[in-house]
């Protein structure tokens, strides 16, 4: 437990960052979950424009330390790949 009042100043912040991080983090793989569930049903039109709405949100995340750039990119270019296998087919 923290003892000195900075600590527990910090404990208070860390738990308010944690608590937001969480719904950030959360949001955005909501966005990603509706661009996979227009992938699964075959939706072209809709999973490229659930993708535009999902590819700014992602890249913020990236910008505010929520997912590292790495991943973001890895499932972007996966998502892009998928789509273009879809109007493909």
């Amino acid at each position: 437990m923290a003892n000195t009042p900075q600590a527990k100043k910090r404990a208070r912040q860390n738990e308010k960052n944690r608590k937001h991080n969480a719904s950030l983090r959360s949001m955005a793989r909501t966005y990603m979950k509706k661009v996979n569930a227009q992938l699964e049903a075959g939706n072209y039109d809709e999973a490229q424009a659930a993708f535009k709405q999902a590819q700014p949100i992602m890249d913020s995340m990236v910008n505010k330390g929520i997912f590292a750039k790495n991943k973001v990119a890895r499932h972007k270019s996966r998502m892009t790949a998928k789509i273009k296998a879809l109007k493909a087919a």
